[in-house]
């Protein structure tokens, strides 16, 4: 006979599987959650693996005047001028529902406020509001995309 233990135990086993799967579905590498008295922490580590890759034997090559050398790499680039960056990590869906209208197209004229996109984050939707009025000049993403929090999803001019 099972015990309320085992029950307890077993509903523990089952809420760290779904957000396993929490972290398949959004790409995520580790989420945390508490409820009630009991707070789980799922993770993966993500590695990668190189192999050696063949290299076939080239004919000598004359040797060429020396390039100048390229700008300093100042980090990241700079989001483009008019980004709406991502409120979230999540999945980008650029309308309501499959088979329905994108909520905006590059040339739309939107107002502050409007919706321009959602982001579903844990199995919810997240409207991603325009912060302010003007033109949408060009979407960085497609839909169904998985984005990071401050990534840019459009510009608007």
């Amino acid at each position: 006979m099972a015990d309320a233990k085992d029950d307890e135990n077993n509903l523990e086993i089952a809420w760290i599987r779904e957000l396993a799967g929490v972290l398949d579905d959004t790409r995520l590498t580790e989420i945390e959650i508490e409820k009630e008295n009991i707070r789980v922490r799922v993770a993966r580590t993500v590695t990668a693996v190189s192999a050696p890759v063949p290299v076939a034997a080239a004919e000598p090559q004359p040797v060429a005047a020396p390039t100048p050398p390229a700008a300093i790499d100042a980090g990241p680039a700079a989001p483009p001028t008019g980004a709406v960056p991502s409120p979230m990590v999540g999945t980008v869906y650029l309308s309501a529902s499959p088979g329905t209208p994108s909520f905006v197209k590059v040339g739309d004229a939107v107002s502050e406020g409007d919706t321009l996109m959602i982001v579903e984050a844990m199995k919810t939707m997240n409207p991603v509001a325009a912060p302010r009025s003007g033109k949408v000049t060009r979407i960085l993403v497609r839909n169904e995309q998985p984005v990071e929090f401050g990534e840019p999803l459009l510009t608007i001019e």
